[in-house]
């Protein structure tokens, strides 16, 4: 059974956070299932969310990179 661990900044999906986990939950099990010929119940999706400020890229937050910190 593949497991997905999906860890996301947590303001790109704010405005819709449940719509959008949903749509990228659908997606990335129809290419599984498509890759794989598993069934959508075989497929587990877990979303970790992330604050801006909690990931970085080298040295800078991400808060910082895209200039709200």
């Amino acid at each position: 059974m593949p497991f997905v661990n999906i860890r996301i900044v947590k303001e790109v999906i704010a405005a819709d956070p449940a719509g959008k986990k949903a749509a990228i939950a659908k997606k990335v099990t129809a290419a599984i299932m498509d890759a794989t010929g598993l069934g959508n119940d075989d497929i587990w999706v877990v979303f970790e969310e992330v604050n801006a400020r909690d990931w970085f890229v080298g040295q800078t937050d991400v808060e910082t990179r895209r200039g709200k910190g």
